[in-house]
């Protein structure tokens, strides 16, 4: 018995401190309400940012897919696994990323890790922003280059470190597009200035922005006008697609360098074919209905307004993401379980996710709100303020 005291001891650490995290039940799609165990509450915790899991063309696509095709892959896509549905959904995202190429993966966690150990190696160097997403954390540690860290969006600090970089073979610069947890977005304009100046190529994450930003949608690049600039596009298909699964899109010669070198894309089994089509589908709503996006603008700016004008103080995002930071882990979760009994649910965010003394609720807005479901909402955050 004495060997699994550990593993209590270490449970009882997380539930004192304010760290302990539980499965919830969700029976309803993920739309601007949910059936939470049973109760009906207001989703702020959602990355369903334009609501297309539930779109009537992408059900559609999935269920004809999962007909025909049946519910699995069956092996990786180097054996029997690559169903011609990738070829459409990976000429999809070039087109909408400006790329030569795109190559799915199983996740965009998968992607990261599979790609960056890729593009540096011994001899190299990986200069990664501090506040980058865990997968390409995962992704840094997973390679055998040089790993540097430079300050959350500073390109003078960025800069600094490639001018004392001469002696690496070769030079990766990796962001996120969009922050995930505090919702601004990279200065790629003055990274890509700095990449040209110094050699070194640009990775950016585009996980949070792909379907958001950009007129068409396409992110960050889009949004900044780079197509042109080279930059190796990283996404998921779990966010504003509304279904899973990951990508990287770039040349055409990077494309056949990862399917020949990517262990987490040569080891891992296909998507379903359900998956595939319905993503697909989603890919052409994203390009054939901006309004979409518009409504979620329109649903981010009323939320912010709302939520300032009754004294709460967000960070300065300028995106879907809106962070309330809450400062100690335990009063996160504390006001995230009061702001739930008042009918919102948006989970609290505390270490290791976010750094110590930031815990935070990070309100994701969707598409699909209703300006009742956020009214309501920010009722419940006041409620919640004056009850903590």
């Amino acid at each position: 018995m004495h060997k699994a005291r550990w593993l209590k001891s270490e449970l009882d650490r997380l539930h004192h401190a304010g760290l302990w995290r539980s499965l919830r039940s969700v029976t309803t799609a993920p739309t601007g309400r949910i059936l939470l165990e049973g109760r009906e509450v207001i989703l702020l915790g959602s990355n369903n940012y334009l609501g297309l899991s539930v779109h009537p063309a992408v059900i559609e696509a999935a269920a004809t897919a999962a007909q025909k095709y049946g519910t699995g892959a069956s092996a990786s896509r180097l054996m029997s696994g690559n169903s011609h549905l990738y070829a459409d959904l990976e000429a999809k995202i070039a087109k909408v990323k400006a790329t030569e190429a795109a190559l799915v993966f199983g996740s965009g966690y998968l992607a990261n890790i599979g790609i960056i150990p890729l593009l540096a190696d011994d001899g190299d160097l990986i200069l990664s922003d501090a506040l980058n997403h865990a997968s390409i954390i995962d992704g840094c540690r997973l390679s055998h280059a040089t790993k540097q860290v430079y300050r959350h969006c500073d390109i003078e600090h960025l800069e600094s470190l490639l001018a004392q970089s001469p002696k690496f073979r070769r030079r990766l610069v990796v962001t996120d597009g969009v922050f995930s947890m505090d919702g601004d977005i990279a200065p790629l304009p003055e990274i890509c200035t700095l990449a040209d100046r110094y050699d070194a190529m640009v990775m950016v994450d585009d996980a949070h922005s792909f379907g958001v930003l950009g007129k068409k949608g396409g992110g960050t690049i889009e949004h900044f006008g780079l197509e042109n600039r080279g930059v190796i596009q990283m996404g998921t298909l779990s966010k504003a697609v509304g279904g899973l699964g990951g990508y990287v899109a770039g040349s055409a010669a990077l494309i056949d360098f990862l399917v020949n070198r990517a262990r987490s894309f040569i080891f891992t089994t296909g998507l379903p074919p359900a998956t595939l089509a319905g993503a697909s589908a989603a890919l052409d709503v994203i390009r054939s209905t901006p309004e979409l996006r518009r409504q979620l603008h329109s649903n981010v700016h009323l939320l912010k307004n709302a939520l300032l004008q009754e004294g709460f103080q967000l960070l300065p995002s300028e995106t879907q993401i809106l962070p309330l930071i809450l400062g100690a882990a335990d009063v996160a979760s504390r006001f995230a379980e009061i702001l739930l009994s008042h009918g919102v649910y948006a989970p609290a965010i505390r270490p290791p996710t976010v750094p110590e003394g930031t815990s935070r609720l990070r309100l994701s807005v969707i598409a699909s709100h209703t300006p009742e479901d956020l009214e309501a909402a920010v009722e419940g955050f006041v409620a919640a303020r004056a009850a903590v």
